[in-house]
Order: C-alpha cells, then structure tokens, then sequence
C-alpha cells in the first residue's frame, strides 16, 4: 500500500520531468482549456457574425450601423471597439505567445522550427498573390488581408473532428497560428501606420522600457502597476499614429513571467487566465458585430471578380495552404526540422487549409487597409466571410477523409 501511494506521489514530478520531450504527444491541462474556450469561441463569432448581417439587411439596418458610428468621448463606438477593446485582444496574443516561448512550442528551437516555417510560408504565398493580382492598383494597401488567421475557428473546425486528428495537429495549428498572429501584428505597425508623431512614440516607448525595468530590475509582481502603465502607453500610442492595439503585444513582454511547471502564480498567468473568457465571450463578439454589419446591396456577386476580392479569396483559399505545404516540406528536406511521428503531410495540408480562415485579423487589417473607401471595405469583408467559409469547409473535408482513410501523402 505504502509503496502505491509512493508511486503515485513520483508520478506528477515523472511527467513533469518529461513534459518537454512528450510536448507533441499529450496535451497540457492549460492547452486543453485553451483549446475548449477557442472553439466555444469560434461557434459564437459566428453566431454573431450572422446576426450582424441579418440586422444590417434588416429595416432596422441603418440604426443598427448608426449605432456603431455614434460618437463617445470624440471616438466613435466602431473606434473605440477596434483600437481600444481590441488592444485586450492583442494583449492575450502576446501572453500566449510568452507562454509559449517559455514553456510551450516554441520553447524548444527544434519543435518551433516546423510551425514558423509554416507561419511564413503561410503569409507569404497568399501576399505573392494578392500583391500579383494588385500590384500598383489603389487596392494595393489589402495585401496584409489575406496573410492572417483565425485560431478560434481553426479550433472550432478541429474540434468537431475530434479524435479523427492527431493531438499534434491541434498544438502544431496553435503554434503556427500564434507566429501568424505575430507576423500580423508586424504587419500592422509597419505597414498600416498612419501619420506618425515621433514624441507620442517615444513616449510610449519610454513607458515600456520603465514597466520592463519595474520587471526585470525591481521584480515587481503586482499587476496594478502593469496595467495603469500599458493604459497610458496605449494613450501615446493611439495618439503616435502607430495603431494602438500593438501597446498590448508590448505590455504582455514586459508583465513578468514564471517558467516554473504549474506556476499560476506569476502575473502573467493570472492576467491570461483572466482574459480568456472576457476576450472569447465579450470582446470578440462585439468586435464581430460591429465589423460584419455589411449590407448587401445589389450586384455585390460581381464584385467578388474585382482583382482586390481575387487576391483575398486565392490567397486565403489557396496561397495559405500551398504555403504552409511548400516550406514545411523545403524544411523537412533540408533537416533544419522534422515532422512528428503522428502527422502525415496529408495532416499539413488540412492544417494549411485551416490556416486559410481569416476572419477577425483579416476583417481588422481591412478596416485599416482601406479606411477611406467603405465600399472596398464591404467588398473586402464579403469576400473574407466567403473565403473563410470555404477554407474551413475544405480543411474540414479534407482532414475528415484522410484522416479516415489514412492516405500516405
């Protein structure tokens, strides 16, 4: 009896031991509640999504827009939503993206290496096509639009598959999706930057730098002082020109984080845990209904021909996975990284398809790609729905056969 209850009182530190070297293989409780409130996420964006377009069509369609547009505080409502709720969201993409540096993916250079060669392969192949299809035309500026995904519908996709996928797929989707995250993240404060003021920036950059000192100098663990100082960096950013959302990806690197297995402590972790309901629940949603509101007017089927709604359906569609396959595969010969035991290059091509639903971060660069012309910006949104409809629908398909049938690719 005794030598049971030993045996089960070494087993947690055994796993936690192993824990690394198992990483594509199990799953972490933290992934696990990761990945459920993702894909709950993902059924209500497009719950809302729905409803956004029905009330937009709708008699009551111009007070339901209106609503959006109505002025607080010398912002409108849609504004306010996209540079300030959403600086939350981007927050939370850059603690997940800490976590992950530390103890998930991406803290093993060599388990990293597969999902960021996917990650640029799937941002640059749909770019090619898109930037083929737009070069020197006034749609140029879309040509982040098709470069971007979706975590919380990749993960609604995976699952309802179930069991019929790997484990690894579902963490190996995450990994990339997070690094496509940040490529997006680059992409909008290079090249979607508005007039720029050279103080505000410093600023803002001066804020960070203290709260990275109150981090790694002074060992502050309240997250108090974090917090009121990302709110004034994120002011002199909005005010810099350099779209605010990018203040939360920098807050995130400069909270403190704990390495240590099961620390729930560090603030970092608490202020993750924090944010996954609110951000899944709350603040994606009223993003998805105040950005989907199209109204759908007459002859809106042509303008899905026009070279700015190819570019954004082939890109998503076809340049995501044929991006991902193409790297993935040029790394693999190469020996620069390996594909896990479990997956097939058949599982590569349906998480590149899944890659291929844009969604929020597509919908969000097209706001600031064509912020003066509405109509492009209808268009553009039209064409992501479609897109992304039809990307998870193959992936879908695509995982559902082969994973069944087992077809070596």
């Amino acid at each position: 009896m005794c030598h049971r209850r030993c045996a089960r009182r070494s087993h947690p530190s055994h796993l936690s031991r192993d824990r690394l070297n198992m990483a594509l293989q199990t799953l972490s409780q933290t992934f696990n509640a990761f990945f459920d409130s993702e894909k709950s996420a993902g059924i209500l964006l497009l719950a809302c999504t729905v409803v956004s377009i029905v009330l937009a069509n709708s008699p009551a369609g111009g007070a339901y827009l209106g609503f959006w547009q109505s002025s607080f505080l010398g912002l409108s409502i849609e504004h306010w939503i996209n540079d300030g709720l959403m600086a939350i969201f981007f927050l939370l993409i850059g603690l997940e993206l800490e976590r992950e540096m530390y103890v998930g993916e991406l803290s093993n250079v060599r388990n990293a290496l597969l999902p960021l060669f996917a990650a640029i392969g799937g941002m640059v192949a749909p770019a090619l096509i898109y930037y083929s299809l737009n070069a020197g035309t006034p749609t140029q500026a879309g040509i982040g639009i098709p470069m971007a995904t979706d975590i919380a519908f990749a993960l609604g996709v995976l699952a309802i598959l179930g069991s019929r996928v790997p484990a690894s797929l579902k963490v190996f989707v995450v990994a990339f999706a997070v690094i496509d995250d940040l490529g997006a993240i680059v992409i909008i404060a290079v090249f979607y930057t508005a007039q720029l003021s050279i103080g505000y920036l410093l600023a803002a950059l001066a804020v960070w730098c203290l709260l990275v000192a109150f981090n790694r100098l002074f060992r502050v663990m309240h997250l108090l002082p974090y917090l009121m100082g990302g709110a004034l960096m994120w002011f002199f950013m909005l005010r810099s020109g350099v779209h605010a959302t990018i203040a939360g990806v920098l807050l995130a690197f400069a909270i403190p984080f704990s390495a240590k297995d099961n620390d729930q402590n560090s603030p970092s972790h608490q202020l993750e845990h924090a944010l996954h309901k609110p951000v899944a629940f709350i603040i994606l949603p009223i993003f998805a209904l105040a950005n989907t509101g199209i109204v759908i007017q007459a002859g809106w089927f042509q303008q899905l021909t026009s070279a700015n709604s190819l570019g954004i359906a082939a890109g998503l569609v076809a340049g995501k996975p044929l991006g991902v396959l193409l790297l993935c595969v040029l790394a693999v010969a190469l020996g620069i990284c390996r594909l896990p035991s479990d997956l097939k290059w058949s599982h590569m091509v349906g998480a590149g398809m899944l890659g291929g639903i844009g969604f929020t971060m597509s919908i969000f660069i097209t706001n600031l790609a064509f912020a003066a012309d509405p109509a492009i910006i209808a268009a553009s949104k039209i064409t992501i729905l479609l897109a992304s409809l039809l990307a998870a629908l193959l992936g879908f398909l695509w995982l559902r056969f082969t994973s069944v049938r087992q077809i070596p690719f």
